[in-house]
């Protein structure tokens, strides 16, 4: 058996892959809606990461978010373009989103 980590919402708890990026709304997400079977495009997952690199530079620059926390951002972002984690994105195409509040 894989090891896990527990993790806790709202809902109860639930046991999570321990080596998962991802937490419990995600393995909610994927539980309570399988819609399509199908995960989001490569292309379509280096569109968003593109986008989150680029806020997190924006509002580094106007002082909106702190300078280590944007590079941080930056540099998961970087990671996953060049290839890493790409198996971490595990919501349903159709979903992308867990569509559950833990809070």
């Amino acid at each position: 058996m894989a090891a896990t980590r527990t993790e806790k919402d709202s809902l109860g708890t639930k046991a999570i892959p321990s080596e998962a990026y991802y937490g419990i709304n995600a393995v909610r997400a994927v539980e309570n809606f399988p819609i399509s079977g199908l995960k989001a495009h490569p292309k379509f997952i280096d569109a968003f990461l593109q986008i989150k690199k680029a806020a997190a530079l924006a509002n580094k620059l106007l002082n909106m978010i702190q300078a280590d926390q944007a590079d941080a951002i930056v540099q998961a972002c970087d990671e996953i373009l060049g290839g890493k984690l790409r198996d971490q994105f595990v919501v349903d195409v159709f979903q992308m989103g867990p569509g559950l509040r833990s809070t």
